[in-house]
């Protein structure tokens, strides 16, 4: 939702795009500051596997997102939330 708060995580309307780490009002592990992604399908996708291998450090409980399409599909709505 455009506009949304930090809540468990930082809202994720325009994450596509954006810079790892960045969104004012939410507090970030220091492996997610200074990871230096910019958030792109390629590396959505990847992270969405296992955001712990992907992002060693990160606060993000989340066991990831095993099946492909899945994955693909929540990157496709990502990229139209901006």
């Amino acid at each position: 939702e455009k506009g949304g708060n930090a809540k468990q995580g930082p809202p994720l309307w325009g994450v596509i795009g954006r810079t790892a780490g960045t969104y004012d009002g939410f507090g970030y592990s220091e492996a997610n500051k200074n990871s230096g992604i910019l958030w792109s399908d390629k590396h959505m996708f990847e992270y969405l596997i296992n955001p712990k291998k992907y992002m060693p450090g990160t606060k993000m409980v989340f066991a990831g997102i095993k099946k492909e399409k899945e994955r693909a599909d929540l990157c496709a709505y990502l990229n139209n939330a901006k």
